[in-house]
This record gives structure tokens, C-alpha cells and sequence, in this order.
């Protein structure tokens, strides 16, 4: 099956040929082709082994595509064919979510805020650990936090809402 992903501003075109009967596929990019073999160990986590490399790989579905997290490094891959139609005019502050969510499975290792706080765009809310690297997961916006849904050393997973935030009027 032929795709057409967009990473880094720059479209890949691929070539998937699944294995019938195997967890594996041939993947063809440009003139370079490896072997990948492939597990799902639980939702968003898969182990790969690419031409004898073992990789465990992290997959988030966002609005803007899918994050992958591989060897401490995430990156956002989309469908160049759907990219078009999820690029519209940016969301304002009454049109997101309201919530913090981790983009891989990760453990709470800090709590920055607390319910009541106001908080401003880009400011620290969570940090999360996801194979021994630190993220930290920041307001979409400027807002009051609402709600705080997870506690110091608990085990999440991308969709759990970690934070609301109620939006500050209209200020994006």
C-alpha cells in the first residue's frame, strides 16, 4: 500500500507491503527497503525491530497528526493527503479541549500547578517521564485551572485528561 506522510515540512512517499500471516512488512522508501517486524504491546506502544534493531515505539494521536516517540525523540508524522483538510483556521480558546493530555505513556513525576491557579499560554503544568526522559506538558492557552486528574507518580496514557483549563476570554 503506497502512502504519502509529511514529516518535518518534507513529503515521504512509501511503500507498505504487510507479510500475509506475520507480523511484518517489507517498507520500501525511495530506493532504501528494510524488514519491520512488529507488536502491539498495549495501546500506543509497539516494539519494533527494523532489519534486526529493536525499537519500542510510541504512537498519540493528535488533531495535527500522530506524535511518534522513538529513542527519546518525537515526532510529528501526518497523511499528506489528509493534511490539507485538518489545516484550517487556527482554534481559539473557547473551540479547544481545555485539557492536558501526555502524549505518550508516561509516569507523573511533577505537579506545577494547582486548582485555582491562573495560568498563562506555554506555562508548565505536568511533567511526565516516558523512558527516562522528562516532558513537560504546558497551557494551550491562557485559562484558570479547573481540575486537576492525576496525582505525583501515577501511570497515564495519552487521552487522559491531566488538566482542564477554563479559557481566559479571548485573547489568542
Amino acid at each position: 500500500m503506497e502512502y504519502r506522510l509529511e514529516l518535518g515540512g518534507e513529503i515521504t512517499p512509501m511503500d507498505v507491503e504487510v507479510q500475509p500471516g506475520e507480523s511484518s512488512a517489507r517498507v520500501r522508501i525511495g530506493e532504501a527497503s528494510v524488514r519491520v517486524d512488529y507488536e502491539l504491546v498495549a495501546e500506543g506502544h509497539w516494539r519494533l525491530v527494523v532489519d534486526g534493531r529493536a525499537l519500542n515505539v510510541f504512537v498519540a494521536r493528535t488533531e495535527e497528526g500522530k506524535q511518534i516517540f522513538i529513542n527519546g525523540r518525537t515526532c510529528l508524522v501526518r497523511d499528506a493527503d489528509a493534511a490539507p483538510r485538518r489545516r484550517g483556521r487556527a482554534a481559539g480558546p473557547d473551540e479547544g479541549p481545555g485539557e492536558v493530555t501526555p502524549p505518550m505513556p508516561a509516569v507523573v513525576v511533577r505537579i506545577l500547578v494547582a486548582e485555582g491557579d491562573r495560568v498563562t499560554k506555554g506555562q508548565g503544568l505536568i511533567v511526565v517521564s516516558a523512558m527516562k526522559m522528562e516532558s513537560t506538558l504546558a497551557a494551550p492557552y491562557d485559562g484558570l485551572v479547573t481540575r486537576i486528574n492525576t496525582a505525583v507518580e501515577a501511570k497515564v496514557m495519552p487521552g487522559d485528561v491531566l488538566v482542564e483549563i477554563e479559557p481566559e476570554g479571548e485573547n489568542e
